[in-house]
Parts: C-alpha cells; structure tokens; sequence
C-alpha cells in the first residue's frame, strides 16, 4: 500500500520534472546565435577618388551650376571618405545605361566573395544550409538571387529560400529576425543570411535635388553571415540574439513618403529622399526605443527614469512650464556596452548620437565606417561591426546594441550578446591599416578639390565637360 502511495504521490512529480526538462530544451534551441559572418571588400581598382567622383558628376549634363554647389556641399558633410567602392560600370563610363547583366554581375561578384570565404573559413558546407534568406532592395530578377545562391553552391533540395526586396537599410535586421521566428519552430538549424544593394540599375542621371543626392551617399558593400539555433554550436559562435524589436510608421503618410524610389517630371527613375525625413526617423526611433528599452535596461535604470520624469511633470503642475525644462534621459550605457549605428550619414550618426548621450568613443565604429566604407545599405551594420572586432573591443559578456533605419519608413534594433573574446581574424578591416583609425582629422579631400564652386556665380564660365 505505501509502495503504491509512493507512486501516486510521485507521478505528478515526475510529470511536471518533465515538463520543465522539455521546456528548457526547447528553449535551448530557440536561442538565435550568429557563427560567423564575412564582409565584401572590392578590389581597389573600384575606389571612387576624390578626382573621379567629380569626373563622374560632371558627366552628367543635366545638372547646373546651383546642383554642382548643391553635390559639393552634400558630399562635404556627408562624411565619406576618397576610399570608399562603386559598381564597375562607373568606371566603365556606363552608369546612365547599365544593362540587366551589369546588375546581376555585381549582386553575384558580392555573393562569390563574402559567401566562398564565409564557408572556407567556418568549415559549413553549403549542403547542410537549412535556411537562405537574401536582403537587396532595388533589385529583382527572375529566377531570385536567393535561387542564383543555391544553383551556384549546390544547396539541398529541401533547403528554405527567402527573397526580400524594398526593406531598405534596415533590411539586414528583419532577415535575421525572420530568421529568429524560423529558429522557435525548428531545432538544429543553419541559416545564412545575405544582405547587400544592387547600386547598378540605381544611378540618377536628372537635376531633381531629392533624387541625386542618393548618388553622393550609397557605396557597393554586403555581407554574408551564419546563423544557428545548435547547441553544440554554441562555443564556436560569436553573438547571441536577446532582444530585437521592429517599429513600422507606413501607415504614415509623411513617413510613407519620405524616403520613395519614383520619377521626376522628366520620366526619370531615382530614390527620392524628402525633407521630412529626419522628423520621421526621429519619430521611429523614439518609438522604436520606448518599445526597447525596458527589455534591455537593468531596473534601476528604468526606476531613476520613472522618479525623475514624475517628479518633474509634478514640479511644472505646481511651477509652471518653465520649470525644471530639462527632460531627464535614460542612460542606455547602463544596459550596453558597444553601439552600432547605422550609417547613413554623418547626421544620422551625430542625431542618434544626440539622443544617447554617446560619447565620440561609442559612434566612432560608425564614422570609421562611414568614412572607409560609405554608406552600404543594409550591410552599414556589418562593417560597423567588423571595425569593433578588428580593434578588439568586443569581451565575452558585452552587449551590443545595433540600430537601422529604412524606408517604409522602418526602425528596427536588437541586442546581442558576445559569446567569446573577438580578434577580428579574417576581417575586412585587417586590410585597412586598422591602427591608424581613427585618424586626428577628417579632412575632407572634396573640399579641397572642388572648393572653388562656391565662388562660381556663372555656369557659363565653367568648362564642365573638360
């Protein structure tokens, strides 16, 4: 009789030890960790000089003396740098006409690249790929570049292919956040995720001021990386996802379309980006961080935030307005050790930046980038990261909090974990004399060059087509 007590005082014991064992296990391979991922670095036969960067614009007889002034003060302040990479029909000559081919062979000399030595390098063969999601916005082709990967290496037949296009630069984060859902429902998964732009078909060759200044900002860049849910993966890996968070404002009309690929009144096809769009990535970032913060902030953080808003809109009910004007700010370096921003600019850095009370320190990864590299689309992030590693400074423990922005209008951010001491073997940023970043000085080589349009009061002066 004791014996059967036992049991049945037992069983439910044992069946909820169960339940707790098979839930931990499949929280175990719901974790999202990346293995590795590797970066494109063109030939340095494509680097746009300061000298052909101008020859190229003056190529295009469609603009005037005050859209030259507007060029150069443009690329002036965008923070770009005289190394940075473009598609071989620039220098070809061929940018106002670039065939089909032209842009399928830029996508495909990315992929060869990043993807060959992601593989050589990690050991994976490409027939144990599970997952393939390819980002590039402002291309689509038939069969997918998704479908152009798999023929190329062979994948399985069973292998999950996805394409996306029109996601913008923050297009790299909802591959991996697709990724991450695949990830809950599967166990002992690889993905790869490849991200990058096609800048080929892109070129606008009219005088609309909204449309040509796309052409001063995006560079040729991408990256191929290697995600896995694998337990026995885990030592090997570099990150660990613990939060990602997508905000979406399209349902905006002002954010809609501040950031639209249309044409002008000539039939042009160009990116337009309008002049709401530091309101409206403001506002999505706002968002996005309010949406972000609790899940990565420690709560004593988010308690000091909580005192210090309540007892200023007390004092100004009591005071007035005018009193204690200053907003208290969420110190997000109490949560996050490393920042990896976006590069889309040198405002866009210097306004989030701004917002984070982060030091030179903390966005210098990002200005690296931007200088070195140029704005990359949805791989910024990438080589952002790359430059963090490259200079040793990412520890096992350290969080990393990555943010992007995209037209749609898009904010999207995460967190990830570092999983092991990172020495940058194999970076991109290992061929860029990485010591001698950041340099005294950013100074800026078109100035220098094309300075003296600002004296220019006369197109007709100028022997533009020299």
């Amino acid at each position: 009789m004791g014996y059967v007590l036992t049991i049945v005082f037992c069983f439910p014991l044992f069946y909820l030890f169960c339940i707790l064992l098979n839930f931990l296990e499949k929280r175990r391979h719901q974790n999202c960790y990346i293995l590795d991922y590797q970066l494109y670095k063109p030939s340095d036969d494509r680097k746009l000089s300061t000298e052909f960067s101008g020859d190229i614009i003056k190529r295009n007889t469609n603009l005037g003396l005050n859209e030259y002034k507007f060029l150069l003060k443009a690329i002036v302040s965008s923070g770009i740098g005289e190394e940075t990479y473009a598609p071989k029909m620039m220098f070809e000559g061929r940018e106002e006409n670039p065939t089909h081919d032209d842009a399928i062979d830029e996508m495909e000399e990315i992929f060869i690249n990043s993807i060959g030595k992601l593989l050589e390098r990690t050991g994976v063969q490409p027939d144990s790929i599970d997952v393939l999601v390819v980002n590039v916005s402002m291309l689509t082709c038939m069969p997918s570049l998704s479908a152009r990967i798999v023929n190329r290496y062979k994948m399985r037949h069973d292998v999950k292919t996805y394409n996306l296009s029109g996601m913008g630069c923050s297009a790299s984060l909802i591959s991996i956040n697709l990724v991450q859902s695949i990830f809950k429902s599967k166990r002992n998964q690889l993905a790869m995720v490849v991200t990058s732009e096609c800048l080929t078909p892109n070129w606008y060759s009219g005088n609309d001021r909204s449309m040509i200044l796309s052409n001063c900002l995006f560079r040729s860049g991408g990256c191929a990386m290697i995600l896995t849910n694998k337990p026995s993966l885990v030592h090997r890996s570099m990150f660990k996802l613990k939060v990602l968070v997508r905000t979406h404002h399209g349902s905006k009309d002002e954010a809609y379309g501040c950031c639209l690929q249309t044409e002008d009144a000539q039939g042009r096809v160009g990116f337009h980006l309008g002049k709401t769009l530091p309101k409206t990535a403001t506002r999505a970032f706002v968002d996005n961080l309010k949406e972000i913060a609790p899940k990565i902030l420690p709560l004593r953080e988010l308690l000091r935030f909580a005192a210090l808003s309540f007892a200023r809109k007390t004092l100004q009910n009591v005071f007035g307005k005018s009193f204690y004007a200053t907003r208290p700010m969420i110190n997000f370096k109490t949560g996050i050790d490393h920042f990896c921003l976006h590069t889309g600019g040198k405002a866009v850095i210097d306004a989030v930046a701004q917002s984070l009370n982060l030091s030179q320190f903390d966005i210098e990864p990002a200005r690296m980038t931007l200088h070195r590299f140029g704005n990359t689309s949805a791989s910024s992030l990438w080589y952002v990261l790359g430059y963090m590693e490259t200079k040793k400074r990412l520890k096992k423990g350290d969080k990393l909090f990555m943010i992007s922005f995209g037209a749609g209008f898009k904010c999207n951010s995460c967190l990830w974990e570092v999983v092991r001491d990172l020495e940058g073997e194999g970076n991109v940023w290992k061929d860029c004399n990485i010591e001698s970043y950041p340099p005294l000085t950013l100074e800026n080589p078109f100035m220098a060059k094309y300075g003296w349009l600002h004296d220019v009061d006369d197109i007709s002066t100028l022997n533009i087509q020299e």
